[in-house]
């Protein structure tokens, strides 16, 4: 019998598997990913994770052993996965109905069929993917969100389901099987501190919390968790959305390297933030109706250099980098303390809005700030690569001394020009 059903498609180990797409010498052994300024681990590998290796765990710990592990660390290299996330939503999404990305390497996309088409289907997708980007995923296929996420975690650890799980495939009452094994604290959405209280009223597993009543679940926690209740038991509760979710902030922040103790210095950074930042609107079609500047030192330093947050109103939502730039210098310049050790900074932009709107006309605005200068830029990024052309400090070959520390980065692939990868035959 014809149905529909939802696939949440997901990325096995993302970011470790964008690294191995282009330096196959890294299958089969353990690699880590690390965060802003190589600090600590942010993804594994299996093999990584086999060595009991957890996230968050400092490289400076780990660096030691690693040669006698055989543990290869990368630096987050956000360029290249961006990229890749970007061109696994397109392949993925050529199957569905409809399609939903829920994150950097999760998406739910809508399918129609019987049980056997439905685990074909999955199966399509995840070669789809392997062909045409390089990284495994597994599918997860159900008649709710939460039951497709369920599903996909089964396939993820089930290596003899070769990375499909379809529920309506499974033979009956096994699902149920598994569900009573399963503690309530696996399913998505339903964190430490709800899963020690429902311990508490007896539900410890799955199958414990579907026979829950969904009123007194409501009563006794929230509506989201009755929703959880009513998808286990089949009812479609949360909506999807064939669109990417309005944004509600669009964020550029980093650590420094190096602590950056003068004004001028600071000035430095906000205009390299800024203009990195109206660059991220520009590439989301959209533009900011204010915008607010961060920054801060270490915690050990007491209130010595404390940075209170300085929001910039424009009169007109704008992604004119020329515009941002100055709002961001003129407030670090306000507020930065000199001498003070400034360790990460960063600007955040809300009251979004499309950029192919109208908008409403600044006719008092300076000719520099009327003209498309973002759309400009971004055309010859996407021609050139992202560093192929700035503003003032922002369009400086060389980095400054301050920039994140990424020792370990690979290549940016599929974005630099100058970094391509060549083929030698």
């Amino acid at each position: 019998m014809t149905v529909n059903r939802i696939a949440l498609v997901d990325v096995n180990n993302f970011y470790v598997s964008c690294e191995r797409v282009f330096d196959p010498k890294l299958e089969g052994r353990p690699v880590v990913v690390l965060s802003n300024n190589d600090g600590c681990v942010v993804a594994r590998s299996a093999e990584a994770k086999a060595l009991g290796i957890a996230t968050g765990a400092p490289w400076f710990q780990l660096q030691a052993q690693a040669k006698a592990w055989g543990l290869v660390a990368r630096s987050s290299n956000y360029e290249l996965y961006g990229d890749l996330s970007a061109k696994v939503m397109e392949v993925v999404g050529r199957f569905g109905t409809w399609q939903e990305v829920y994150s950097i390497d999760e998406s739910f996309i809508g399918l129609m069929g019987d049980s056997a088409q439905l685990h074909a289907t999955g199966a399509e997708v995840r070669a789809a993917v392997m062909r045409h980007v390089g990284v495994p995923v597994c599918v997860g296929v159900a008649a709710t969100k939460t039951l497709a996420k369920f599903a996909n975690r089964i396939a993820k650890q089930n290596p003899a389901l070769a990375g499909v799980c379809a529920l309506d495939a499974m033979p009956e009452g096994h699902v149920a099987r598994i569900q009573e094994r399963v503690p309530a604290s696996g399913l998505w959405g339903v964190g430490g501190k709800t899963s020690s209280k429902l311990k508490m009223m007896g539900i410890e597993s799955i199958a414990d919390l579907k026979a829950a009543d969904p009123a007194m679940i409501r009563k006794k926690f929230s509506v989201v968790l009755q929703r959880t209740v009513m998808e286990l038991n089949g009812t479609e509760c949360i909506p999807h959305t064939e669109e990417h979710v309005d944004k509600q902030q669009i964020m550029f922040s980093r650590s420094f390297s190096t602590p950056v103790t003068t004004v001028a210095g600071m000035e430095e950074v906000m205009a390299i933030y800024a203009q990195r930042g109206a660059a991220r609107l520009n590439q989301e079609g959209l533009r900011a109706s204010t915008m607010t500047v961060t920054a801060g030192t270490s915690r050990f330093a007491g209130g010595e250099g404390s940075f209170p947050a300085v929001t910039s109103r424009f009169m007109t939502p704008t992604q004119d980098p020329i515009v941002l730039i100055r709002a961001a210098v003129a407030a670090i310049g306000q507020s930065a303390v000199p001498g003070a050790a400034y360790l990460r900074a960063g600007v955040m932009f809300n009251g979004l809005e499309p950029a192919s709107g109208t908008g409403m006309l600044d006719v008092f605005g300076p000719a520099a700030e009327q003209a498309d200068v973002g759309d400009v830029l971004g055309e010859v990024r996407n021609k050139f690569g992202s560093m192929a052309i700035g503003i003032g400090v922002g369009g400086l070959a060389q980095a400054p001394a301050w920039s994140m520390k990424r020792e370990h980065s690979s290549p940016r692939y599929t974005t630099e020009w100058k970094e391509l990868p060549v083929v030698r035959a």
